[in-house]
Parts: C-alpha cells; sequence; structure tokens
C-alpha cells in the first residue's frame, strides 16, 4: 500500500484564531508603549514564526525589543487562550473536523501538521479540539526556520516514510505555499484564511471551502472524495 501524506497548517487554515491572534498582538505592543500594527500587518505575518513576525512588523527596532514583543505576544495569546477557551478562541472553520475526520479514515492516508506555532501551542489546540490521535507528525516552529523554509515538510516526510510526490500541503499564506514549493510537494491553498488568493501563486490549487478542498485532494493524491 503506497501511503499518502496530507500536511495541514492550522491557524487560517483548520481553526481561526484571528480574533485571539489581534488580542495578543496589541496587548504586546500597548506593553511596550508602542502603537499596535492594523489588522491587515498582524494577519500578514500568521505562519511566521514569532521573530520572524516581529522583525517584519518592526524592523526598525533592536533585537531586545522585538524579543519583548516575542515574550508579551505570548503571554496574551495564553492569558486570554485561559479566559476564553480553545473551542471558542480559535473554532473550526465550517467542514474542517469533518474532513479531518474522513481523511483519518483512509488506511493509505497520514496526517500531519506545520505550524508556525510552538510546541505547547499546538498541543493545546490539539486537546481543546480533541484531536488527540489525528496526526501521525507535528511540526512546529520550536524545532525549525521559519516558513517558508522546507524544513518543515522534509521533516515530516522523514518521520513517515512518504514520498514528496505523494504528499500536499494545505495552507492559508503564501509562505505555506511557498514551503511547498521549495519542498517539491504540491500545495492546496485555501480561500477563506488570512492571506489573499492572490498571493498563493505558488499553490497548485486554491480552493474556496472544504468540499472543494476534498475534491482538489481526489485529483493531486487520488484520494477519493
Amino acid at each position: 500500500m503506497q501511503l499518502k501524506l496530507v500536511i495541514f497548517d492550522v491557524d487560517g487554515t483548520l481553526v481561526d484564531s484571528q480574533g485571539l491572534i489581534i488580542e495578543a498582538m496589541n496587548l504586546a505592543f500597548e506593553g511596550e508603549g508602542l502603537a499596535a500594527p492594523s489588522r491587515a500587518d498582524t494577519l500578514s505575518i500568521v505562519g511566521l514564526s514569532l521573530d520572524v513576525a516581529m522583525f517584519k512588523l518592526l524592523p526598525e527596532a533592536d533585537a531586545k525589543l522585538r524579543e519583548r514583543l516575542v515574550e508579551g505576544y505570548k503571554h496574551g495569546y495564553m492569558l486570554r487562550r485561559a479566559e476564553t477557551g480553545v473551542a471558542q478562541s480559535s473554532p473550526f472553520f465550517a467542514g474542517a473536523r469533518d474532513v479531518l475526520q474522513r481523511l483519518h479514515a483512509y488506511d493509505d492516508v497520514l496526517l500531519g501538521v506545520a505550524t508556525g506555532k510552538s510546541r505547547r501551542g499546538l498541543d493545546k489546540l490539539i486537546e481543546g479540539h480533541g484531536l488527540e490521535g489525528l496526526f501521525v507528525t507535528t511540526q512546529v516552529a520550536d524545532d525549525h526556520p521559519s516558513k517558508p523554509h522546507p524544513s518543515m515538510i522534509a521533516t515530516a516526510l522523514a518521520e513517515t516514510g512518504v514520498e514528496a510526490r505523494d504528499a500536499v500541503m494545505i495552507g492559508d499564506t503564501s509562505y505555506d505555499m511557498d514551503m511547498a514549493a521549495a519542498a517539491g510537494v504540491a500545495g492546496i491553498g485555501v480561500g477563506w484564511g488570512y492571506h489573499e488568493t492572490s498571493a498563493l501563486s505558488a499553490a497548485r490549487h486554491v480552493v474556496e471551502n472544504f468540499a472543494a478542498l476534498e475534491g482538489a485532494l481526489a485529483q493531486v493524491l487520488e484520494i477519493s472524495s
């Protein structure tokens, strides 16, 4: 049996955490006496590792200030998530859970994650949504260079033993699609996330809902929809 690997980004792809992300970023900047980034600017960096994200948002700042902003963001994120709970602060997009469960039921399909989240953040999300045992490989920002470096996907392929031609990366940002291209795997961009679809030029397909995603997977990996 030839195994296939479907790798998902998380924020903006599986769950809609933009409210939590924006609030945490605002708290971090305000804690340093700085004007908070615009909503568009904050959403533009979702998917990047936090150190890279802060550099992109505030390139003129010194390294120590950016480090404090990273810590402030983490603190604000954890605080707000604890207050509201995972299901409310990072709800699934419509159809996401159902598609995950259907894909998981195939004997020849493995599921993975490649996210800019920390290990702690991903573990909390998996626990909060009851997704334990669903993903066989989980790649996080703690262990890799920031997207779009291909390290996350390369490691996921190595851990599962799946060839690049039998894998796909699903995500909502240009970082996800550029990472997929750099790793030599097909990229499927989603239109409901945080980057405009016009930015997903490296994607093999761009879909607008989870029903269409299953159809695209059927074409790319010959997974029956």
